[in-house]
């Protein structure tokens, strides 16, 4: 459904021409986000055919006049050039808009981005981890949402004779696969009915860092219970994930992580660090188990009591399943951005 531009209330930043997480994100959220407000987008870059977009002049001559009823409009920015672009509308334009700033990183912020920061209407953050690097706190967490449409989650009543452990991800440091390895080495070789399935592409910068975690396995004689699958098609993604008794995510460092919420979206127990924002979302013996990050000695315990107790492994699917249907969808994403958007418009 197309608005005329009068009546646009919300704008998103798109400023990146290459597809990343962030434009994944945006995406995602963006059908259940019109239908709750007017939306157009600034930059045409990835939309779905047919939607609203606006180039940056389009944007400072619609923002020129508020709203018919005298509210401001949202300006929703996830990267540092989309606040310049709404801060310089706003400041040299006369653009009548509020300007909201979501922040995700895991890390302490740039001298430049805290200053833009200063500059905005209001913060949000996804999650507790990335809101500890804020100088100021946010005014609100709302973490990310996930397609539960496309990550459905299996019909399982008996535990599995075999079982298998996954992990989806780049393969590089930063993803923790060399704690899997060293994690899971010990249950391979006491386990002949466990297998390790790693999904995820290999850049040539990484490729020595992958040879070094397969001579691991052949040095103990384990290699034929790990398959590396490399890059998949995102289609195949689903299910894989329903495929797994076990998702594992140990990552070292995340921005929030989406593979442990699509994977309990699909039914599947998982084991993660606290990277990201799972220790937010994992409640432990309930979903699975958040260890300490960068500790192979936890993976090991965690995983070895998971695979000794596969029974347990479905019960903390159905669970999983059910935290994700009522707290991390797209829609339950959309619906408190845009109620916290509508308190900015309505003071």
């Amino acid at each position: 459904m197309e608005y005329p531009q009068q009546e646009i209330q919300l704008i998103l930043g798109n400023s990146n021409k290459r597809f990343s997480g962030v434009t994944s994100t945006m995406l995602q959220a963006l059908p259940y986000q019109k239908e709750i407000m007017s939306v157009a987008v600034l930059g045409e870059h990835h939309l779905p055919d047919g939607f609203p977009s606006l180039s940056f002049r389009e944007f400072v001559k619609l923002c020129k006049k508020p709203l018919a009823d005298g509210s401001p409009r949202i300006f929703h920015a996830r990267r540092n050039d989309e606040m310049i672009q709404a801060w310089v509308a706003k400041k040299l334009f006369g653009a009548k808009i509020k300007i909201v700033f979501t922040s995700t990183a895991q890390r302490h912020h740039s001298k430049f981005t805290r200053w833009l920061m200063s500059k905005m209407d209001a913060i949000i953050t996804t999650c507790s981890a990335a809101g500890s690097y804020l100088k100021k706190p946010a005014d609100i967490v709302i973490p990310h949402g996930i397609d539960i449409e496309t990550y459905t989650a299996k019909d399982k009543t008996e535990p599995s004779d075999e079982i298998k452990v996954g992990v989806f991800g780049r393969i590089r440091p930063s993803k923790g696969i060399d704690l899997l390895i060293d994690a899971i080495i010990p249950i391979l070789k006491s386990h002949s009915n466990v297998s390790l399935t790693v999904c995820g592409e290999t850049t040539p910068k990484f490729q020595t860092y992958l040879s070094e975690q397969k001579e691991k396995l052949v040095k103990v004689n384990v290699s034929e219970q790990v398959e590396f699958l490399g890059k998949v098609e995102f289609n195949t993604l689903p299910n894989l994930y329903r495929s797994m008794d076990i998702v594992c995510a140990v990552s070292r460092n995340e921005g929030f992580g989406l593979t442990p919420l699509e994977a309990m979206a699909s039914g599947t127990a998982v084991l993660t660090s606290e990277a990201g924002a799972w220790k937010d979302i994992i409640e432990n013996a309930v979903h699975g188990y958040c260890v300490s990050t960068d500790n192979v000695e936890s993976i090991n315990e965690k995983l070895l009591y998971m695979v000794n107790h596969p029974e347990e492994l479905i019960t903390m699917g159905k669970a999983g399943r059910a935290h994700v249907e009522q707290n991390y969808t797209n829609k339950k994403e959309a619906e408190l951005l845009c109620a916290f958007f509508k308190t900015l418009q309505n003071p």
